[in-house]
């Protein structure tokens, strides 16, 4: 198997996972979780493309609902107390990139003499 044929297999069974979460999630969860969405069946095959992509979030916001666990005052506390530990990886990162970038720079051997483009249409002599 090859590098491509892998993916699209890591990619199939992502998608069987998603189908078969959507299908558990829009006919038995959502009613649980969202009192808005009982009864409105006419949405949620909008839903479905989301559900295929997102699926595990989507299983672990059942699960915290379901739980109880779900604290709506600490839902984004985690998210802004890593924004400054992110700015300052993603300031390194890019600092790195350029100066590898800089230092693995190809050089043009000497020895070989630069030929002269034609434009498109013209014949070259």
């Amino acid at each position: 198997m090859n590098a491509a044929e892998g993916l699209f297999w890591l990619a199939r069974i992502w998608l069987i996972a998603g189908g078969l979460v959507a299908a558990l999630f829009l006919t038995v969860g959502i009613d649980r979780i969202d009192e808005d969405a009982r009864g409105a069946y006419v949405f949620r095959p909008l839903l479905i493309p989301g559900i295929l992509l997102i699926w595990p979030l989507v299983l672990w916001r059942w699960w915290t609902l379901e739980s109880g666990r779900f604290d709506p005052n600490s839902r984004y506390r985690p998210v802004r107390a890593a924004h400054g530990l992110v700015a300052i990886v993603l300031c390194i990162v890019v600092l790195g990139t350029i100066i590898l970038g800089l230092s693995v720079r190809q050089h043009w051997p000497a020895d070989v003499a630069p030929q002269r483009l034609t434009a498109f249409g013209e014949v070259s002599q």
